[in-house]
């Protein structure tokens, strides 16, 4: 396997710091710390710069917060510079190594993937498999190991700044577990982490027909036996070579729907899960509200609404669209736009 070296320069290059610094702002320009970060952009810049050059960068302090949906969490929140700003410097040059790693069916936080593309690879093994075996791991993300990610990383990573880099991220937070659910590196040290089971599962286990959507994943099979048999292997190599628990571990007929990725697969058919059209009910009546008080603009507005109307269409869903009443919120946005 290539290890990649010398990626530091680029990391800490103006161009792409201005890159990052792009990106880090995105539908964020109303926080009151990017309106001050932009009095002097350039300036700002090298400064993170100089942070990162001269090794002075450390990880700031979180703050914290709980959400409730689409379920409990505890997000982790960093400041916008430098860390958010070096972040998005990072993955600028690691996301193409990193992405090259991954399976075809990994669906989570790579470009041109997604949940659609996940789904509709999903009804494709429906239709050609009696059974599927379905997980799921408790607590992902805070359960991932430190030390395991940073072996990980290591394998594939030779630069020592980048390392450095890299590793400062990844023990910022004590207990030698969790990458904390806000950080923008977090999603791809998940993959990361989660592509030793990946390779695992298609090279040792020679599964064709599986996907993975973060830490939810399906095996298909006709030979319920041999899903069994992978279930508990699964649950081995997880929990020996990932330190990992597993909060679902099911396999059940293909015929009764499969339950992935907000939306339940039948082999003629797609229905949106309930929890999906409740959270979907309850945006649409936000909308308003958010873009009365500055914290969303008319074109994220727009494309809201437009992704809602992605769930929509996707599925068979005519009866609560008419009932949410879409293409009229719709017609309306556009007319007003």
């Amino acid at each position: 396997m290539k290890r990649h070296g010398d990626l530091f320069t680029e990391i800490a290059g103006m161009e792409n710091l201005r890159l990052a610094y792009r990106n880090a702002r995105k539908g964020k320009s109303w926080q009151r710390a990017i309106k001050a970060f932009d009095q002097d952009i350039e300036g700002n810049l090298l400064l993170i710069r100089d942070l990162l050059l001269n090794k002075t960068f450390h990880t700031s302090p979180y703050e914290t917060k709980i959400i409730t949906e689409p379920k409990t969490r505890e997000i982790f929140i960093l400041p916008f510079a430098p860390d958010r700003i070096i972040h998005h410097a990072l993955m600028n040059v690691l996301e193409p190594i990193w992405q090259r790693l991954f399976i075809h069916d990994s669906y989570a936080c790579i470009k041109g993937k997604g949940i659609h593309a996940g789904s509709r690879r999903t009804m494709e093994m429906v239709r050609r498999n009696k059974y599927v075996l379905q997980c799921d791991i408790s607590k992902f993300y805070p359960s991932v190991n430190h030390d395991v990610l940073f072996s990980i990383v290591k394998r594939k990573i030779k630069c020592p700044d980048t390392i450095w880099l890299l590793q400062d991220i990844i023990y910022s937070i004590g207990g030698g577990k969790n990458v904390p659910i806000g950080n923008y590196t977090s999603q791809w040290f998940g993959n990361l982490y989660m592509n030793e089971l990946d390779q695992f599962l298609k090279h040792f286990r020679k599964a064709r027909h599986y996907i993975r959507y973060c830490d939810d994943f399906l095996v298909f099979h006709d030979d319920k036996g041999w899903l069994h048999e992978t279930a508990a292997l699964i649950k081995a190599f997880l929990q020996d070579k990932l330190k990992f628990l597993m909060s679902r571990c099911e396999v059940y007929p293909t015929s009764q729907g499969v339950d992935f990725l907000g939306y339940k697969h039948f082999a003629d058919h797609l229905l949106l899960r309930k929890s999906t059209a409740t959270r979907i009910k309850r945006r649409l009546r936000e909308l308003p509200g958010l873009l009365r008080s500055g914290r969303i603009t008319p074109d994220q507005m727009r494309s809201s609404v437009a992704s809602i109307m992605g769930w929509l269409k996707w599925g068979n869903t005519h009866n609560l669209a008419r009932s949410v009443r879409i293409a009229e919120i719709a017609g309306g946005i556009c007319a007003a736009g």
